[in-house]
């Protein structure tokens, strides 16, 4: 066990017990981590710390549900994208369904974002429509299955792939204008 598995396991050990000054530690150890998760599924930084806070309240409050499977940090995780998903079915008025030209190409496998940052890439995700972005980050980030996401969603699975397609076109389209500027230092 390394150190730092060692002083979750603490921390995590404490939290059972409702020790506030454990349970502190814990969030300060993991809060950066877990925001970089709700930070893909909000809209902007406020959204995802809103995110944050109600994940790590559902999670103190179902410490108990957690057996030890898998990693403590994987679980939280897990929880942070559910809350996340959770709150997009509070919000969701509807399911885009709007029209795009049937053109396979919109549907590539990636494309070349030489260039850009990190942050700048986040924020093109964050702009994309609520549930092409939803869809997007489970499929594309988190490794869900369209089915998964479907039921998650309350959506279809064709709907779950059609809107990924239609995220992954708006991503590459805004992708190439923001790139279209800039030029590669090593080409």
């Amino acid at each position: 066990m390394t150190t730092i598995d060692k002083r979750l396991s603490e921390m995590w050990a404490g939290c059972l017990k409702n020790d506030r000054k454990q349970q502190e530690l814990l969030y300060r150890t993991l809060a950066p981590k877990m925001l970089a998760v709700c930070m893909r599924y909000a809209h902007d930084k406020d959204e995802a710390q809103d995110i944050l806070q109600e994940g790590f309240i559902k999670m103190f409050n179902n410490a108990h549900k957690y057996r030890g499977e898998g990693s403590l940090e994987g679980w939280i995780r897990h929880i942070m994208v559910n809350t996340a998903i959770s709150r997009y079915r509070k919000l969701k008025p509807m399911v885009l369904v709007d029209e795009l030209p049937e053109q396979n190409d919109y549907c590539g496998n990636g494309y070349n974002a030489h260039g850009l940052e990190v942050n700048d890439l986040l924020k093109i995700i964050q702009k994309l429509p609520q549930t092409y972005q939803s869809v997007f980050n489970m499929y594309a980030i988190e490794g869900y299955s369209h089915q998964e996401i479907g039921n998650s969603l309350g959506i279809s699975e064709l709907l779950s792939r059609t809107n990924l397609c239609r995220a992954r076109a708006i991503l590459k389209e805004n992708v190439t204008r923001l790139t279209s500027g800039r030029h590669c230092v090593a080409c």
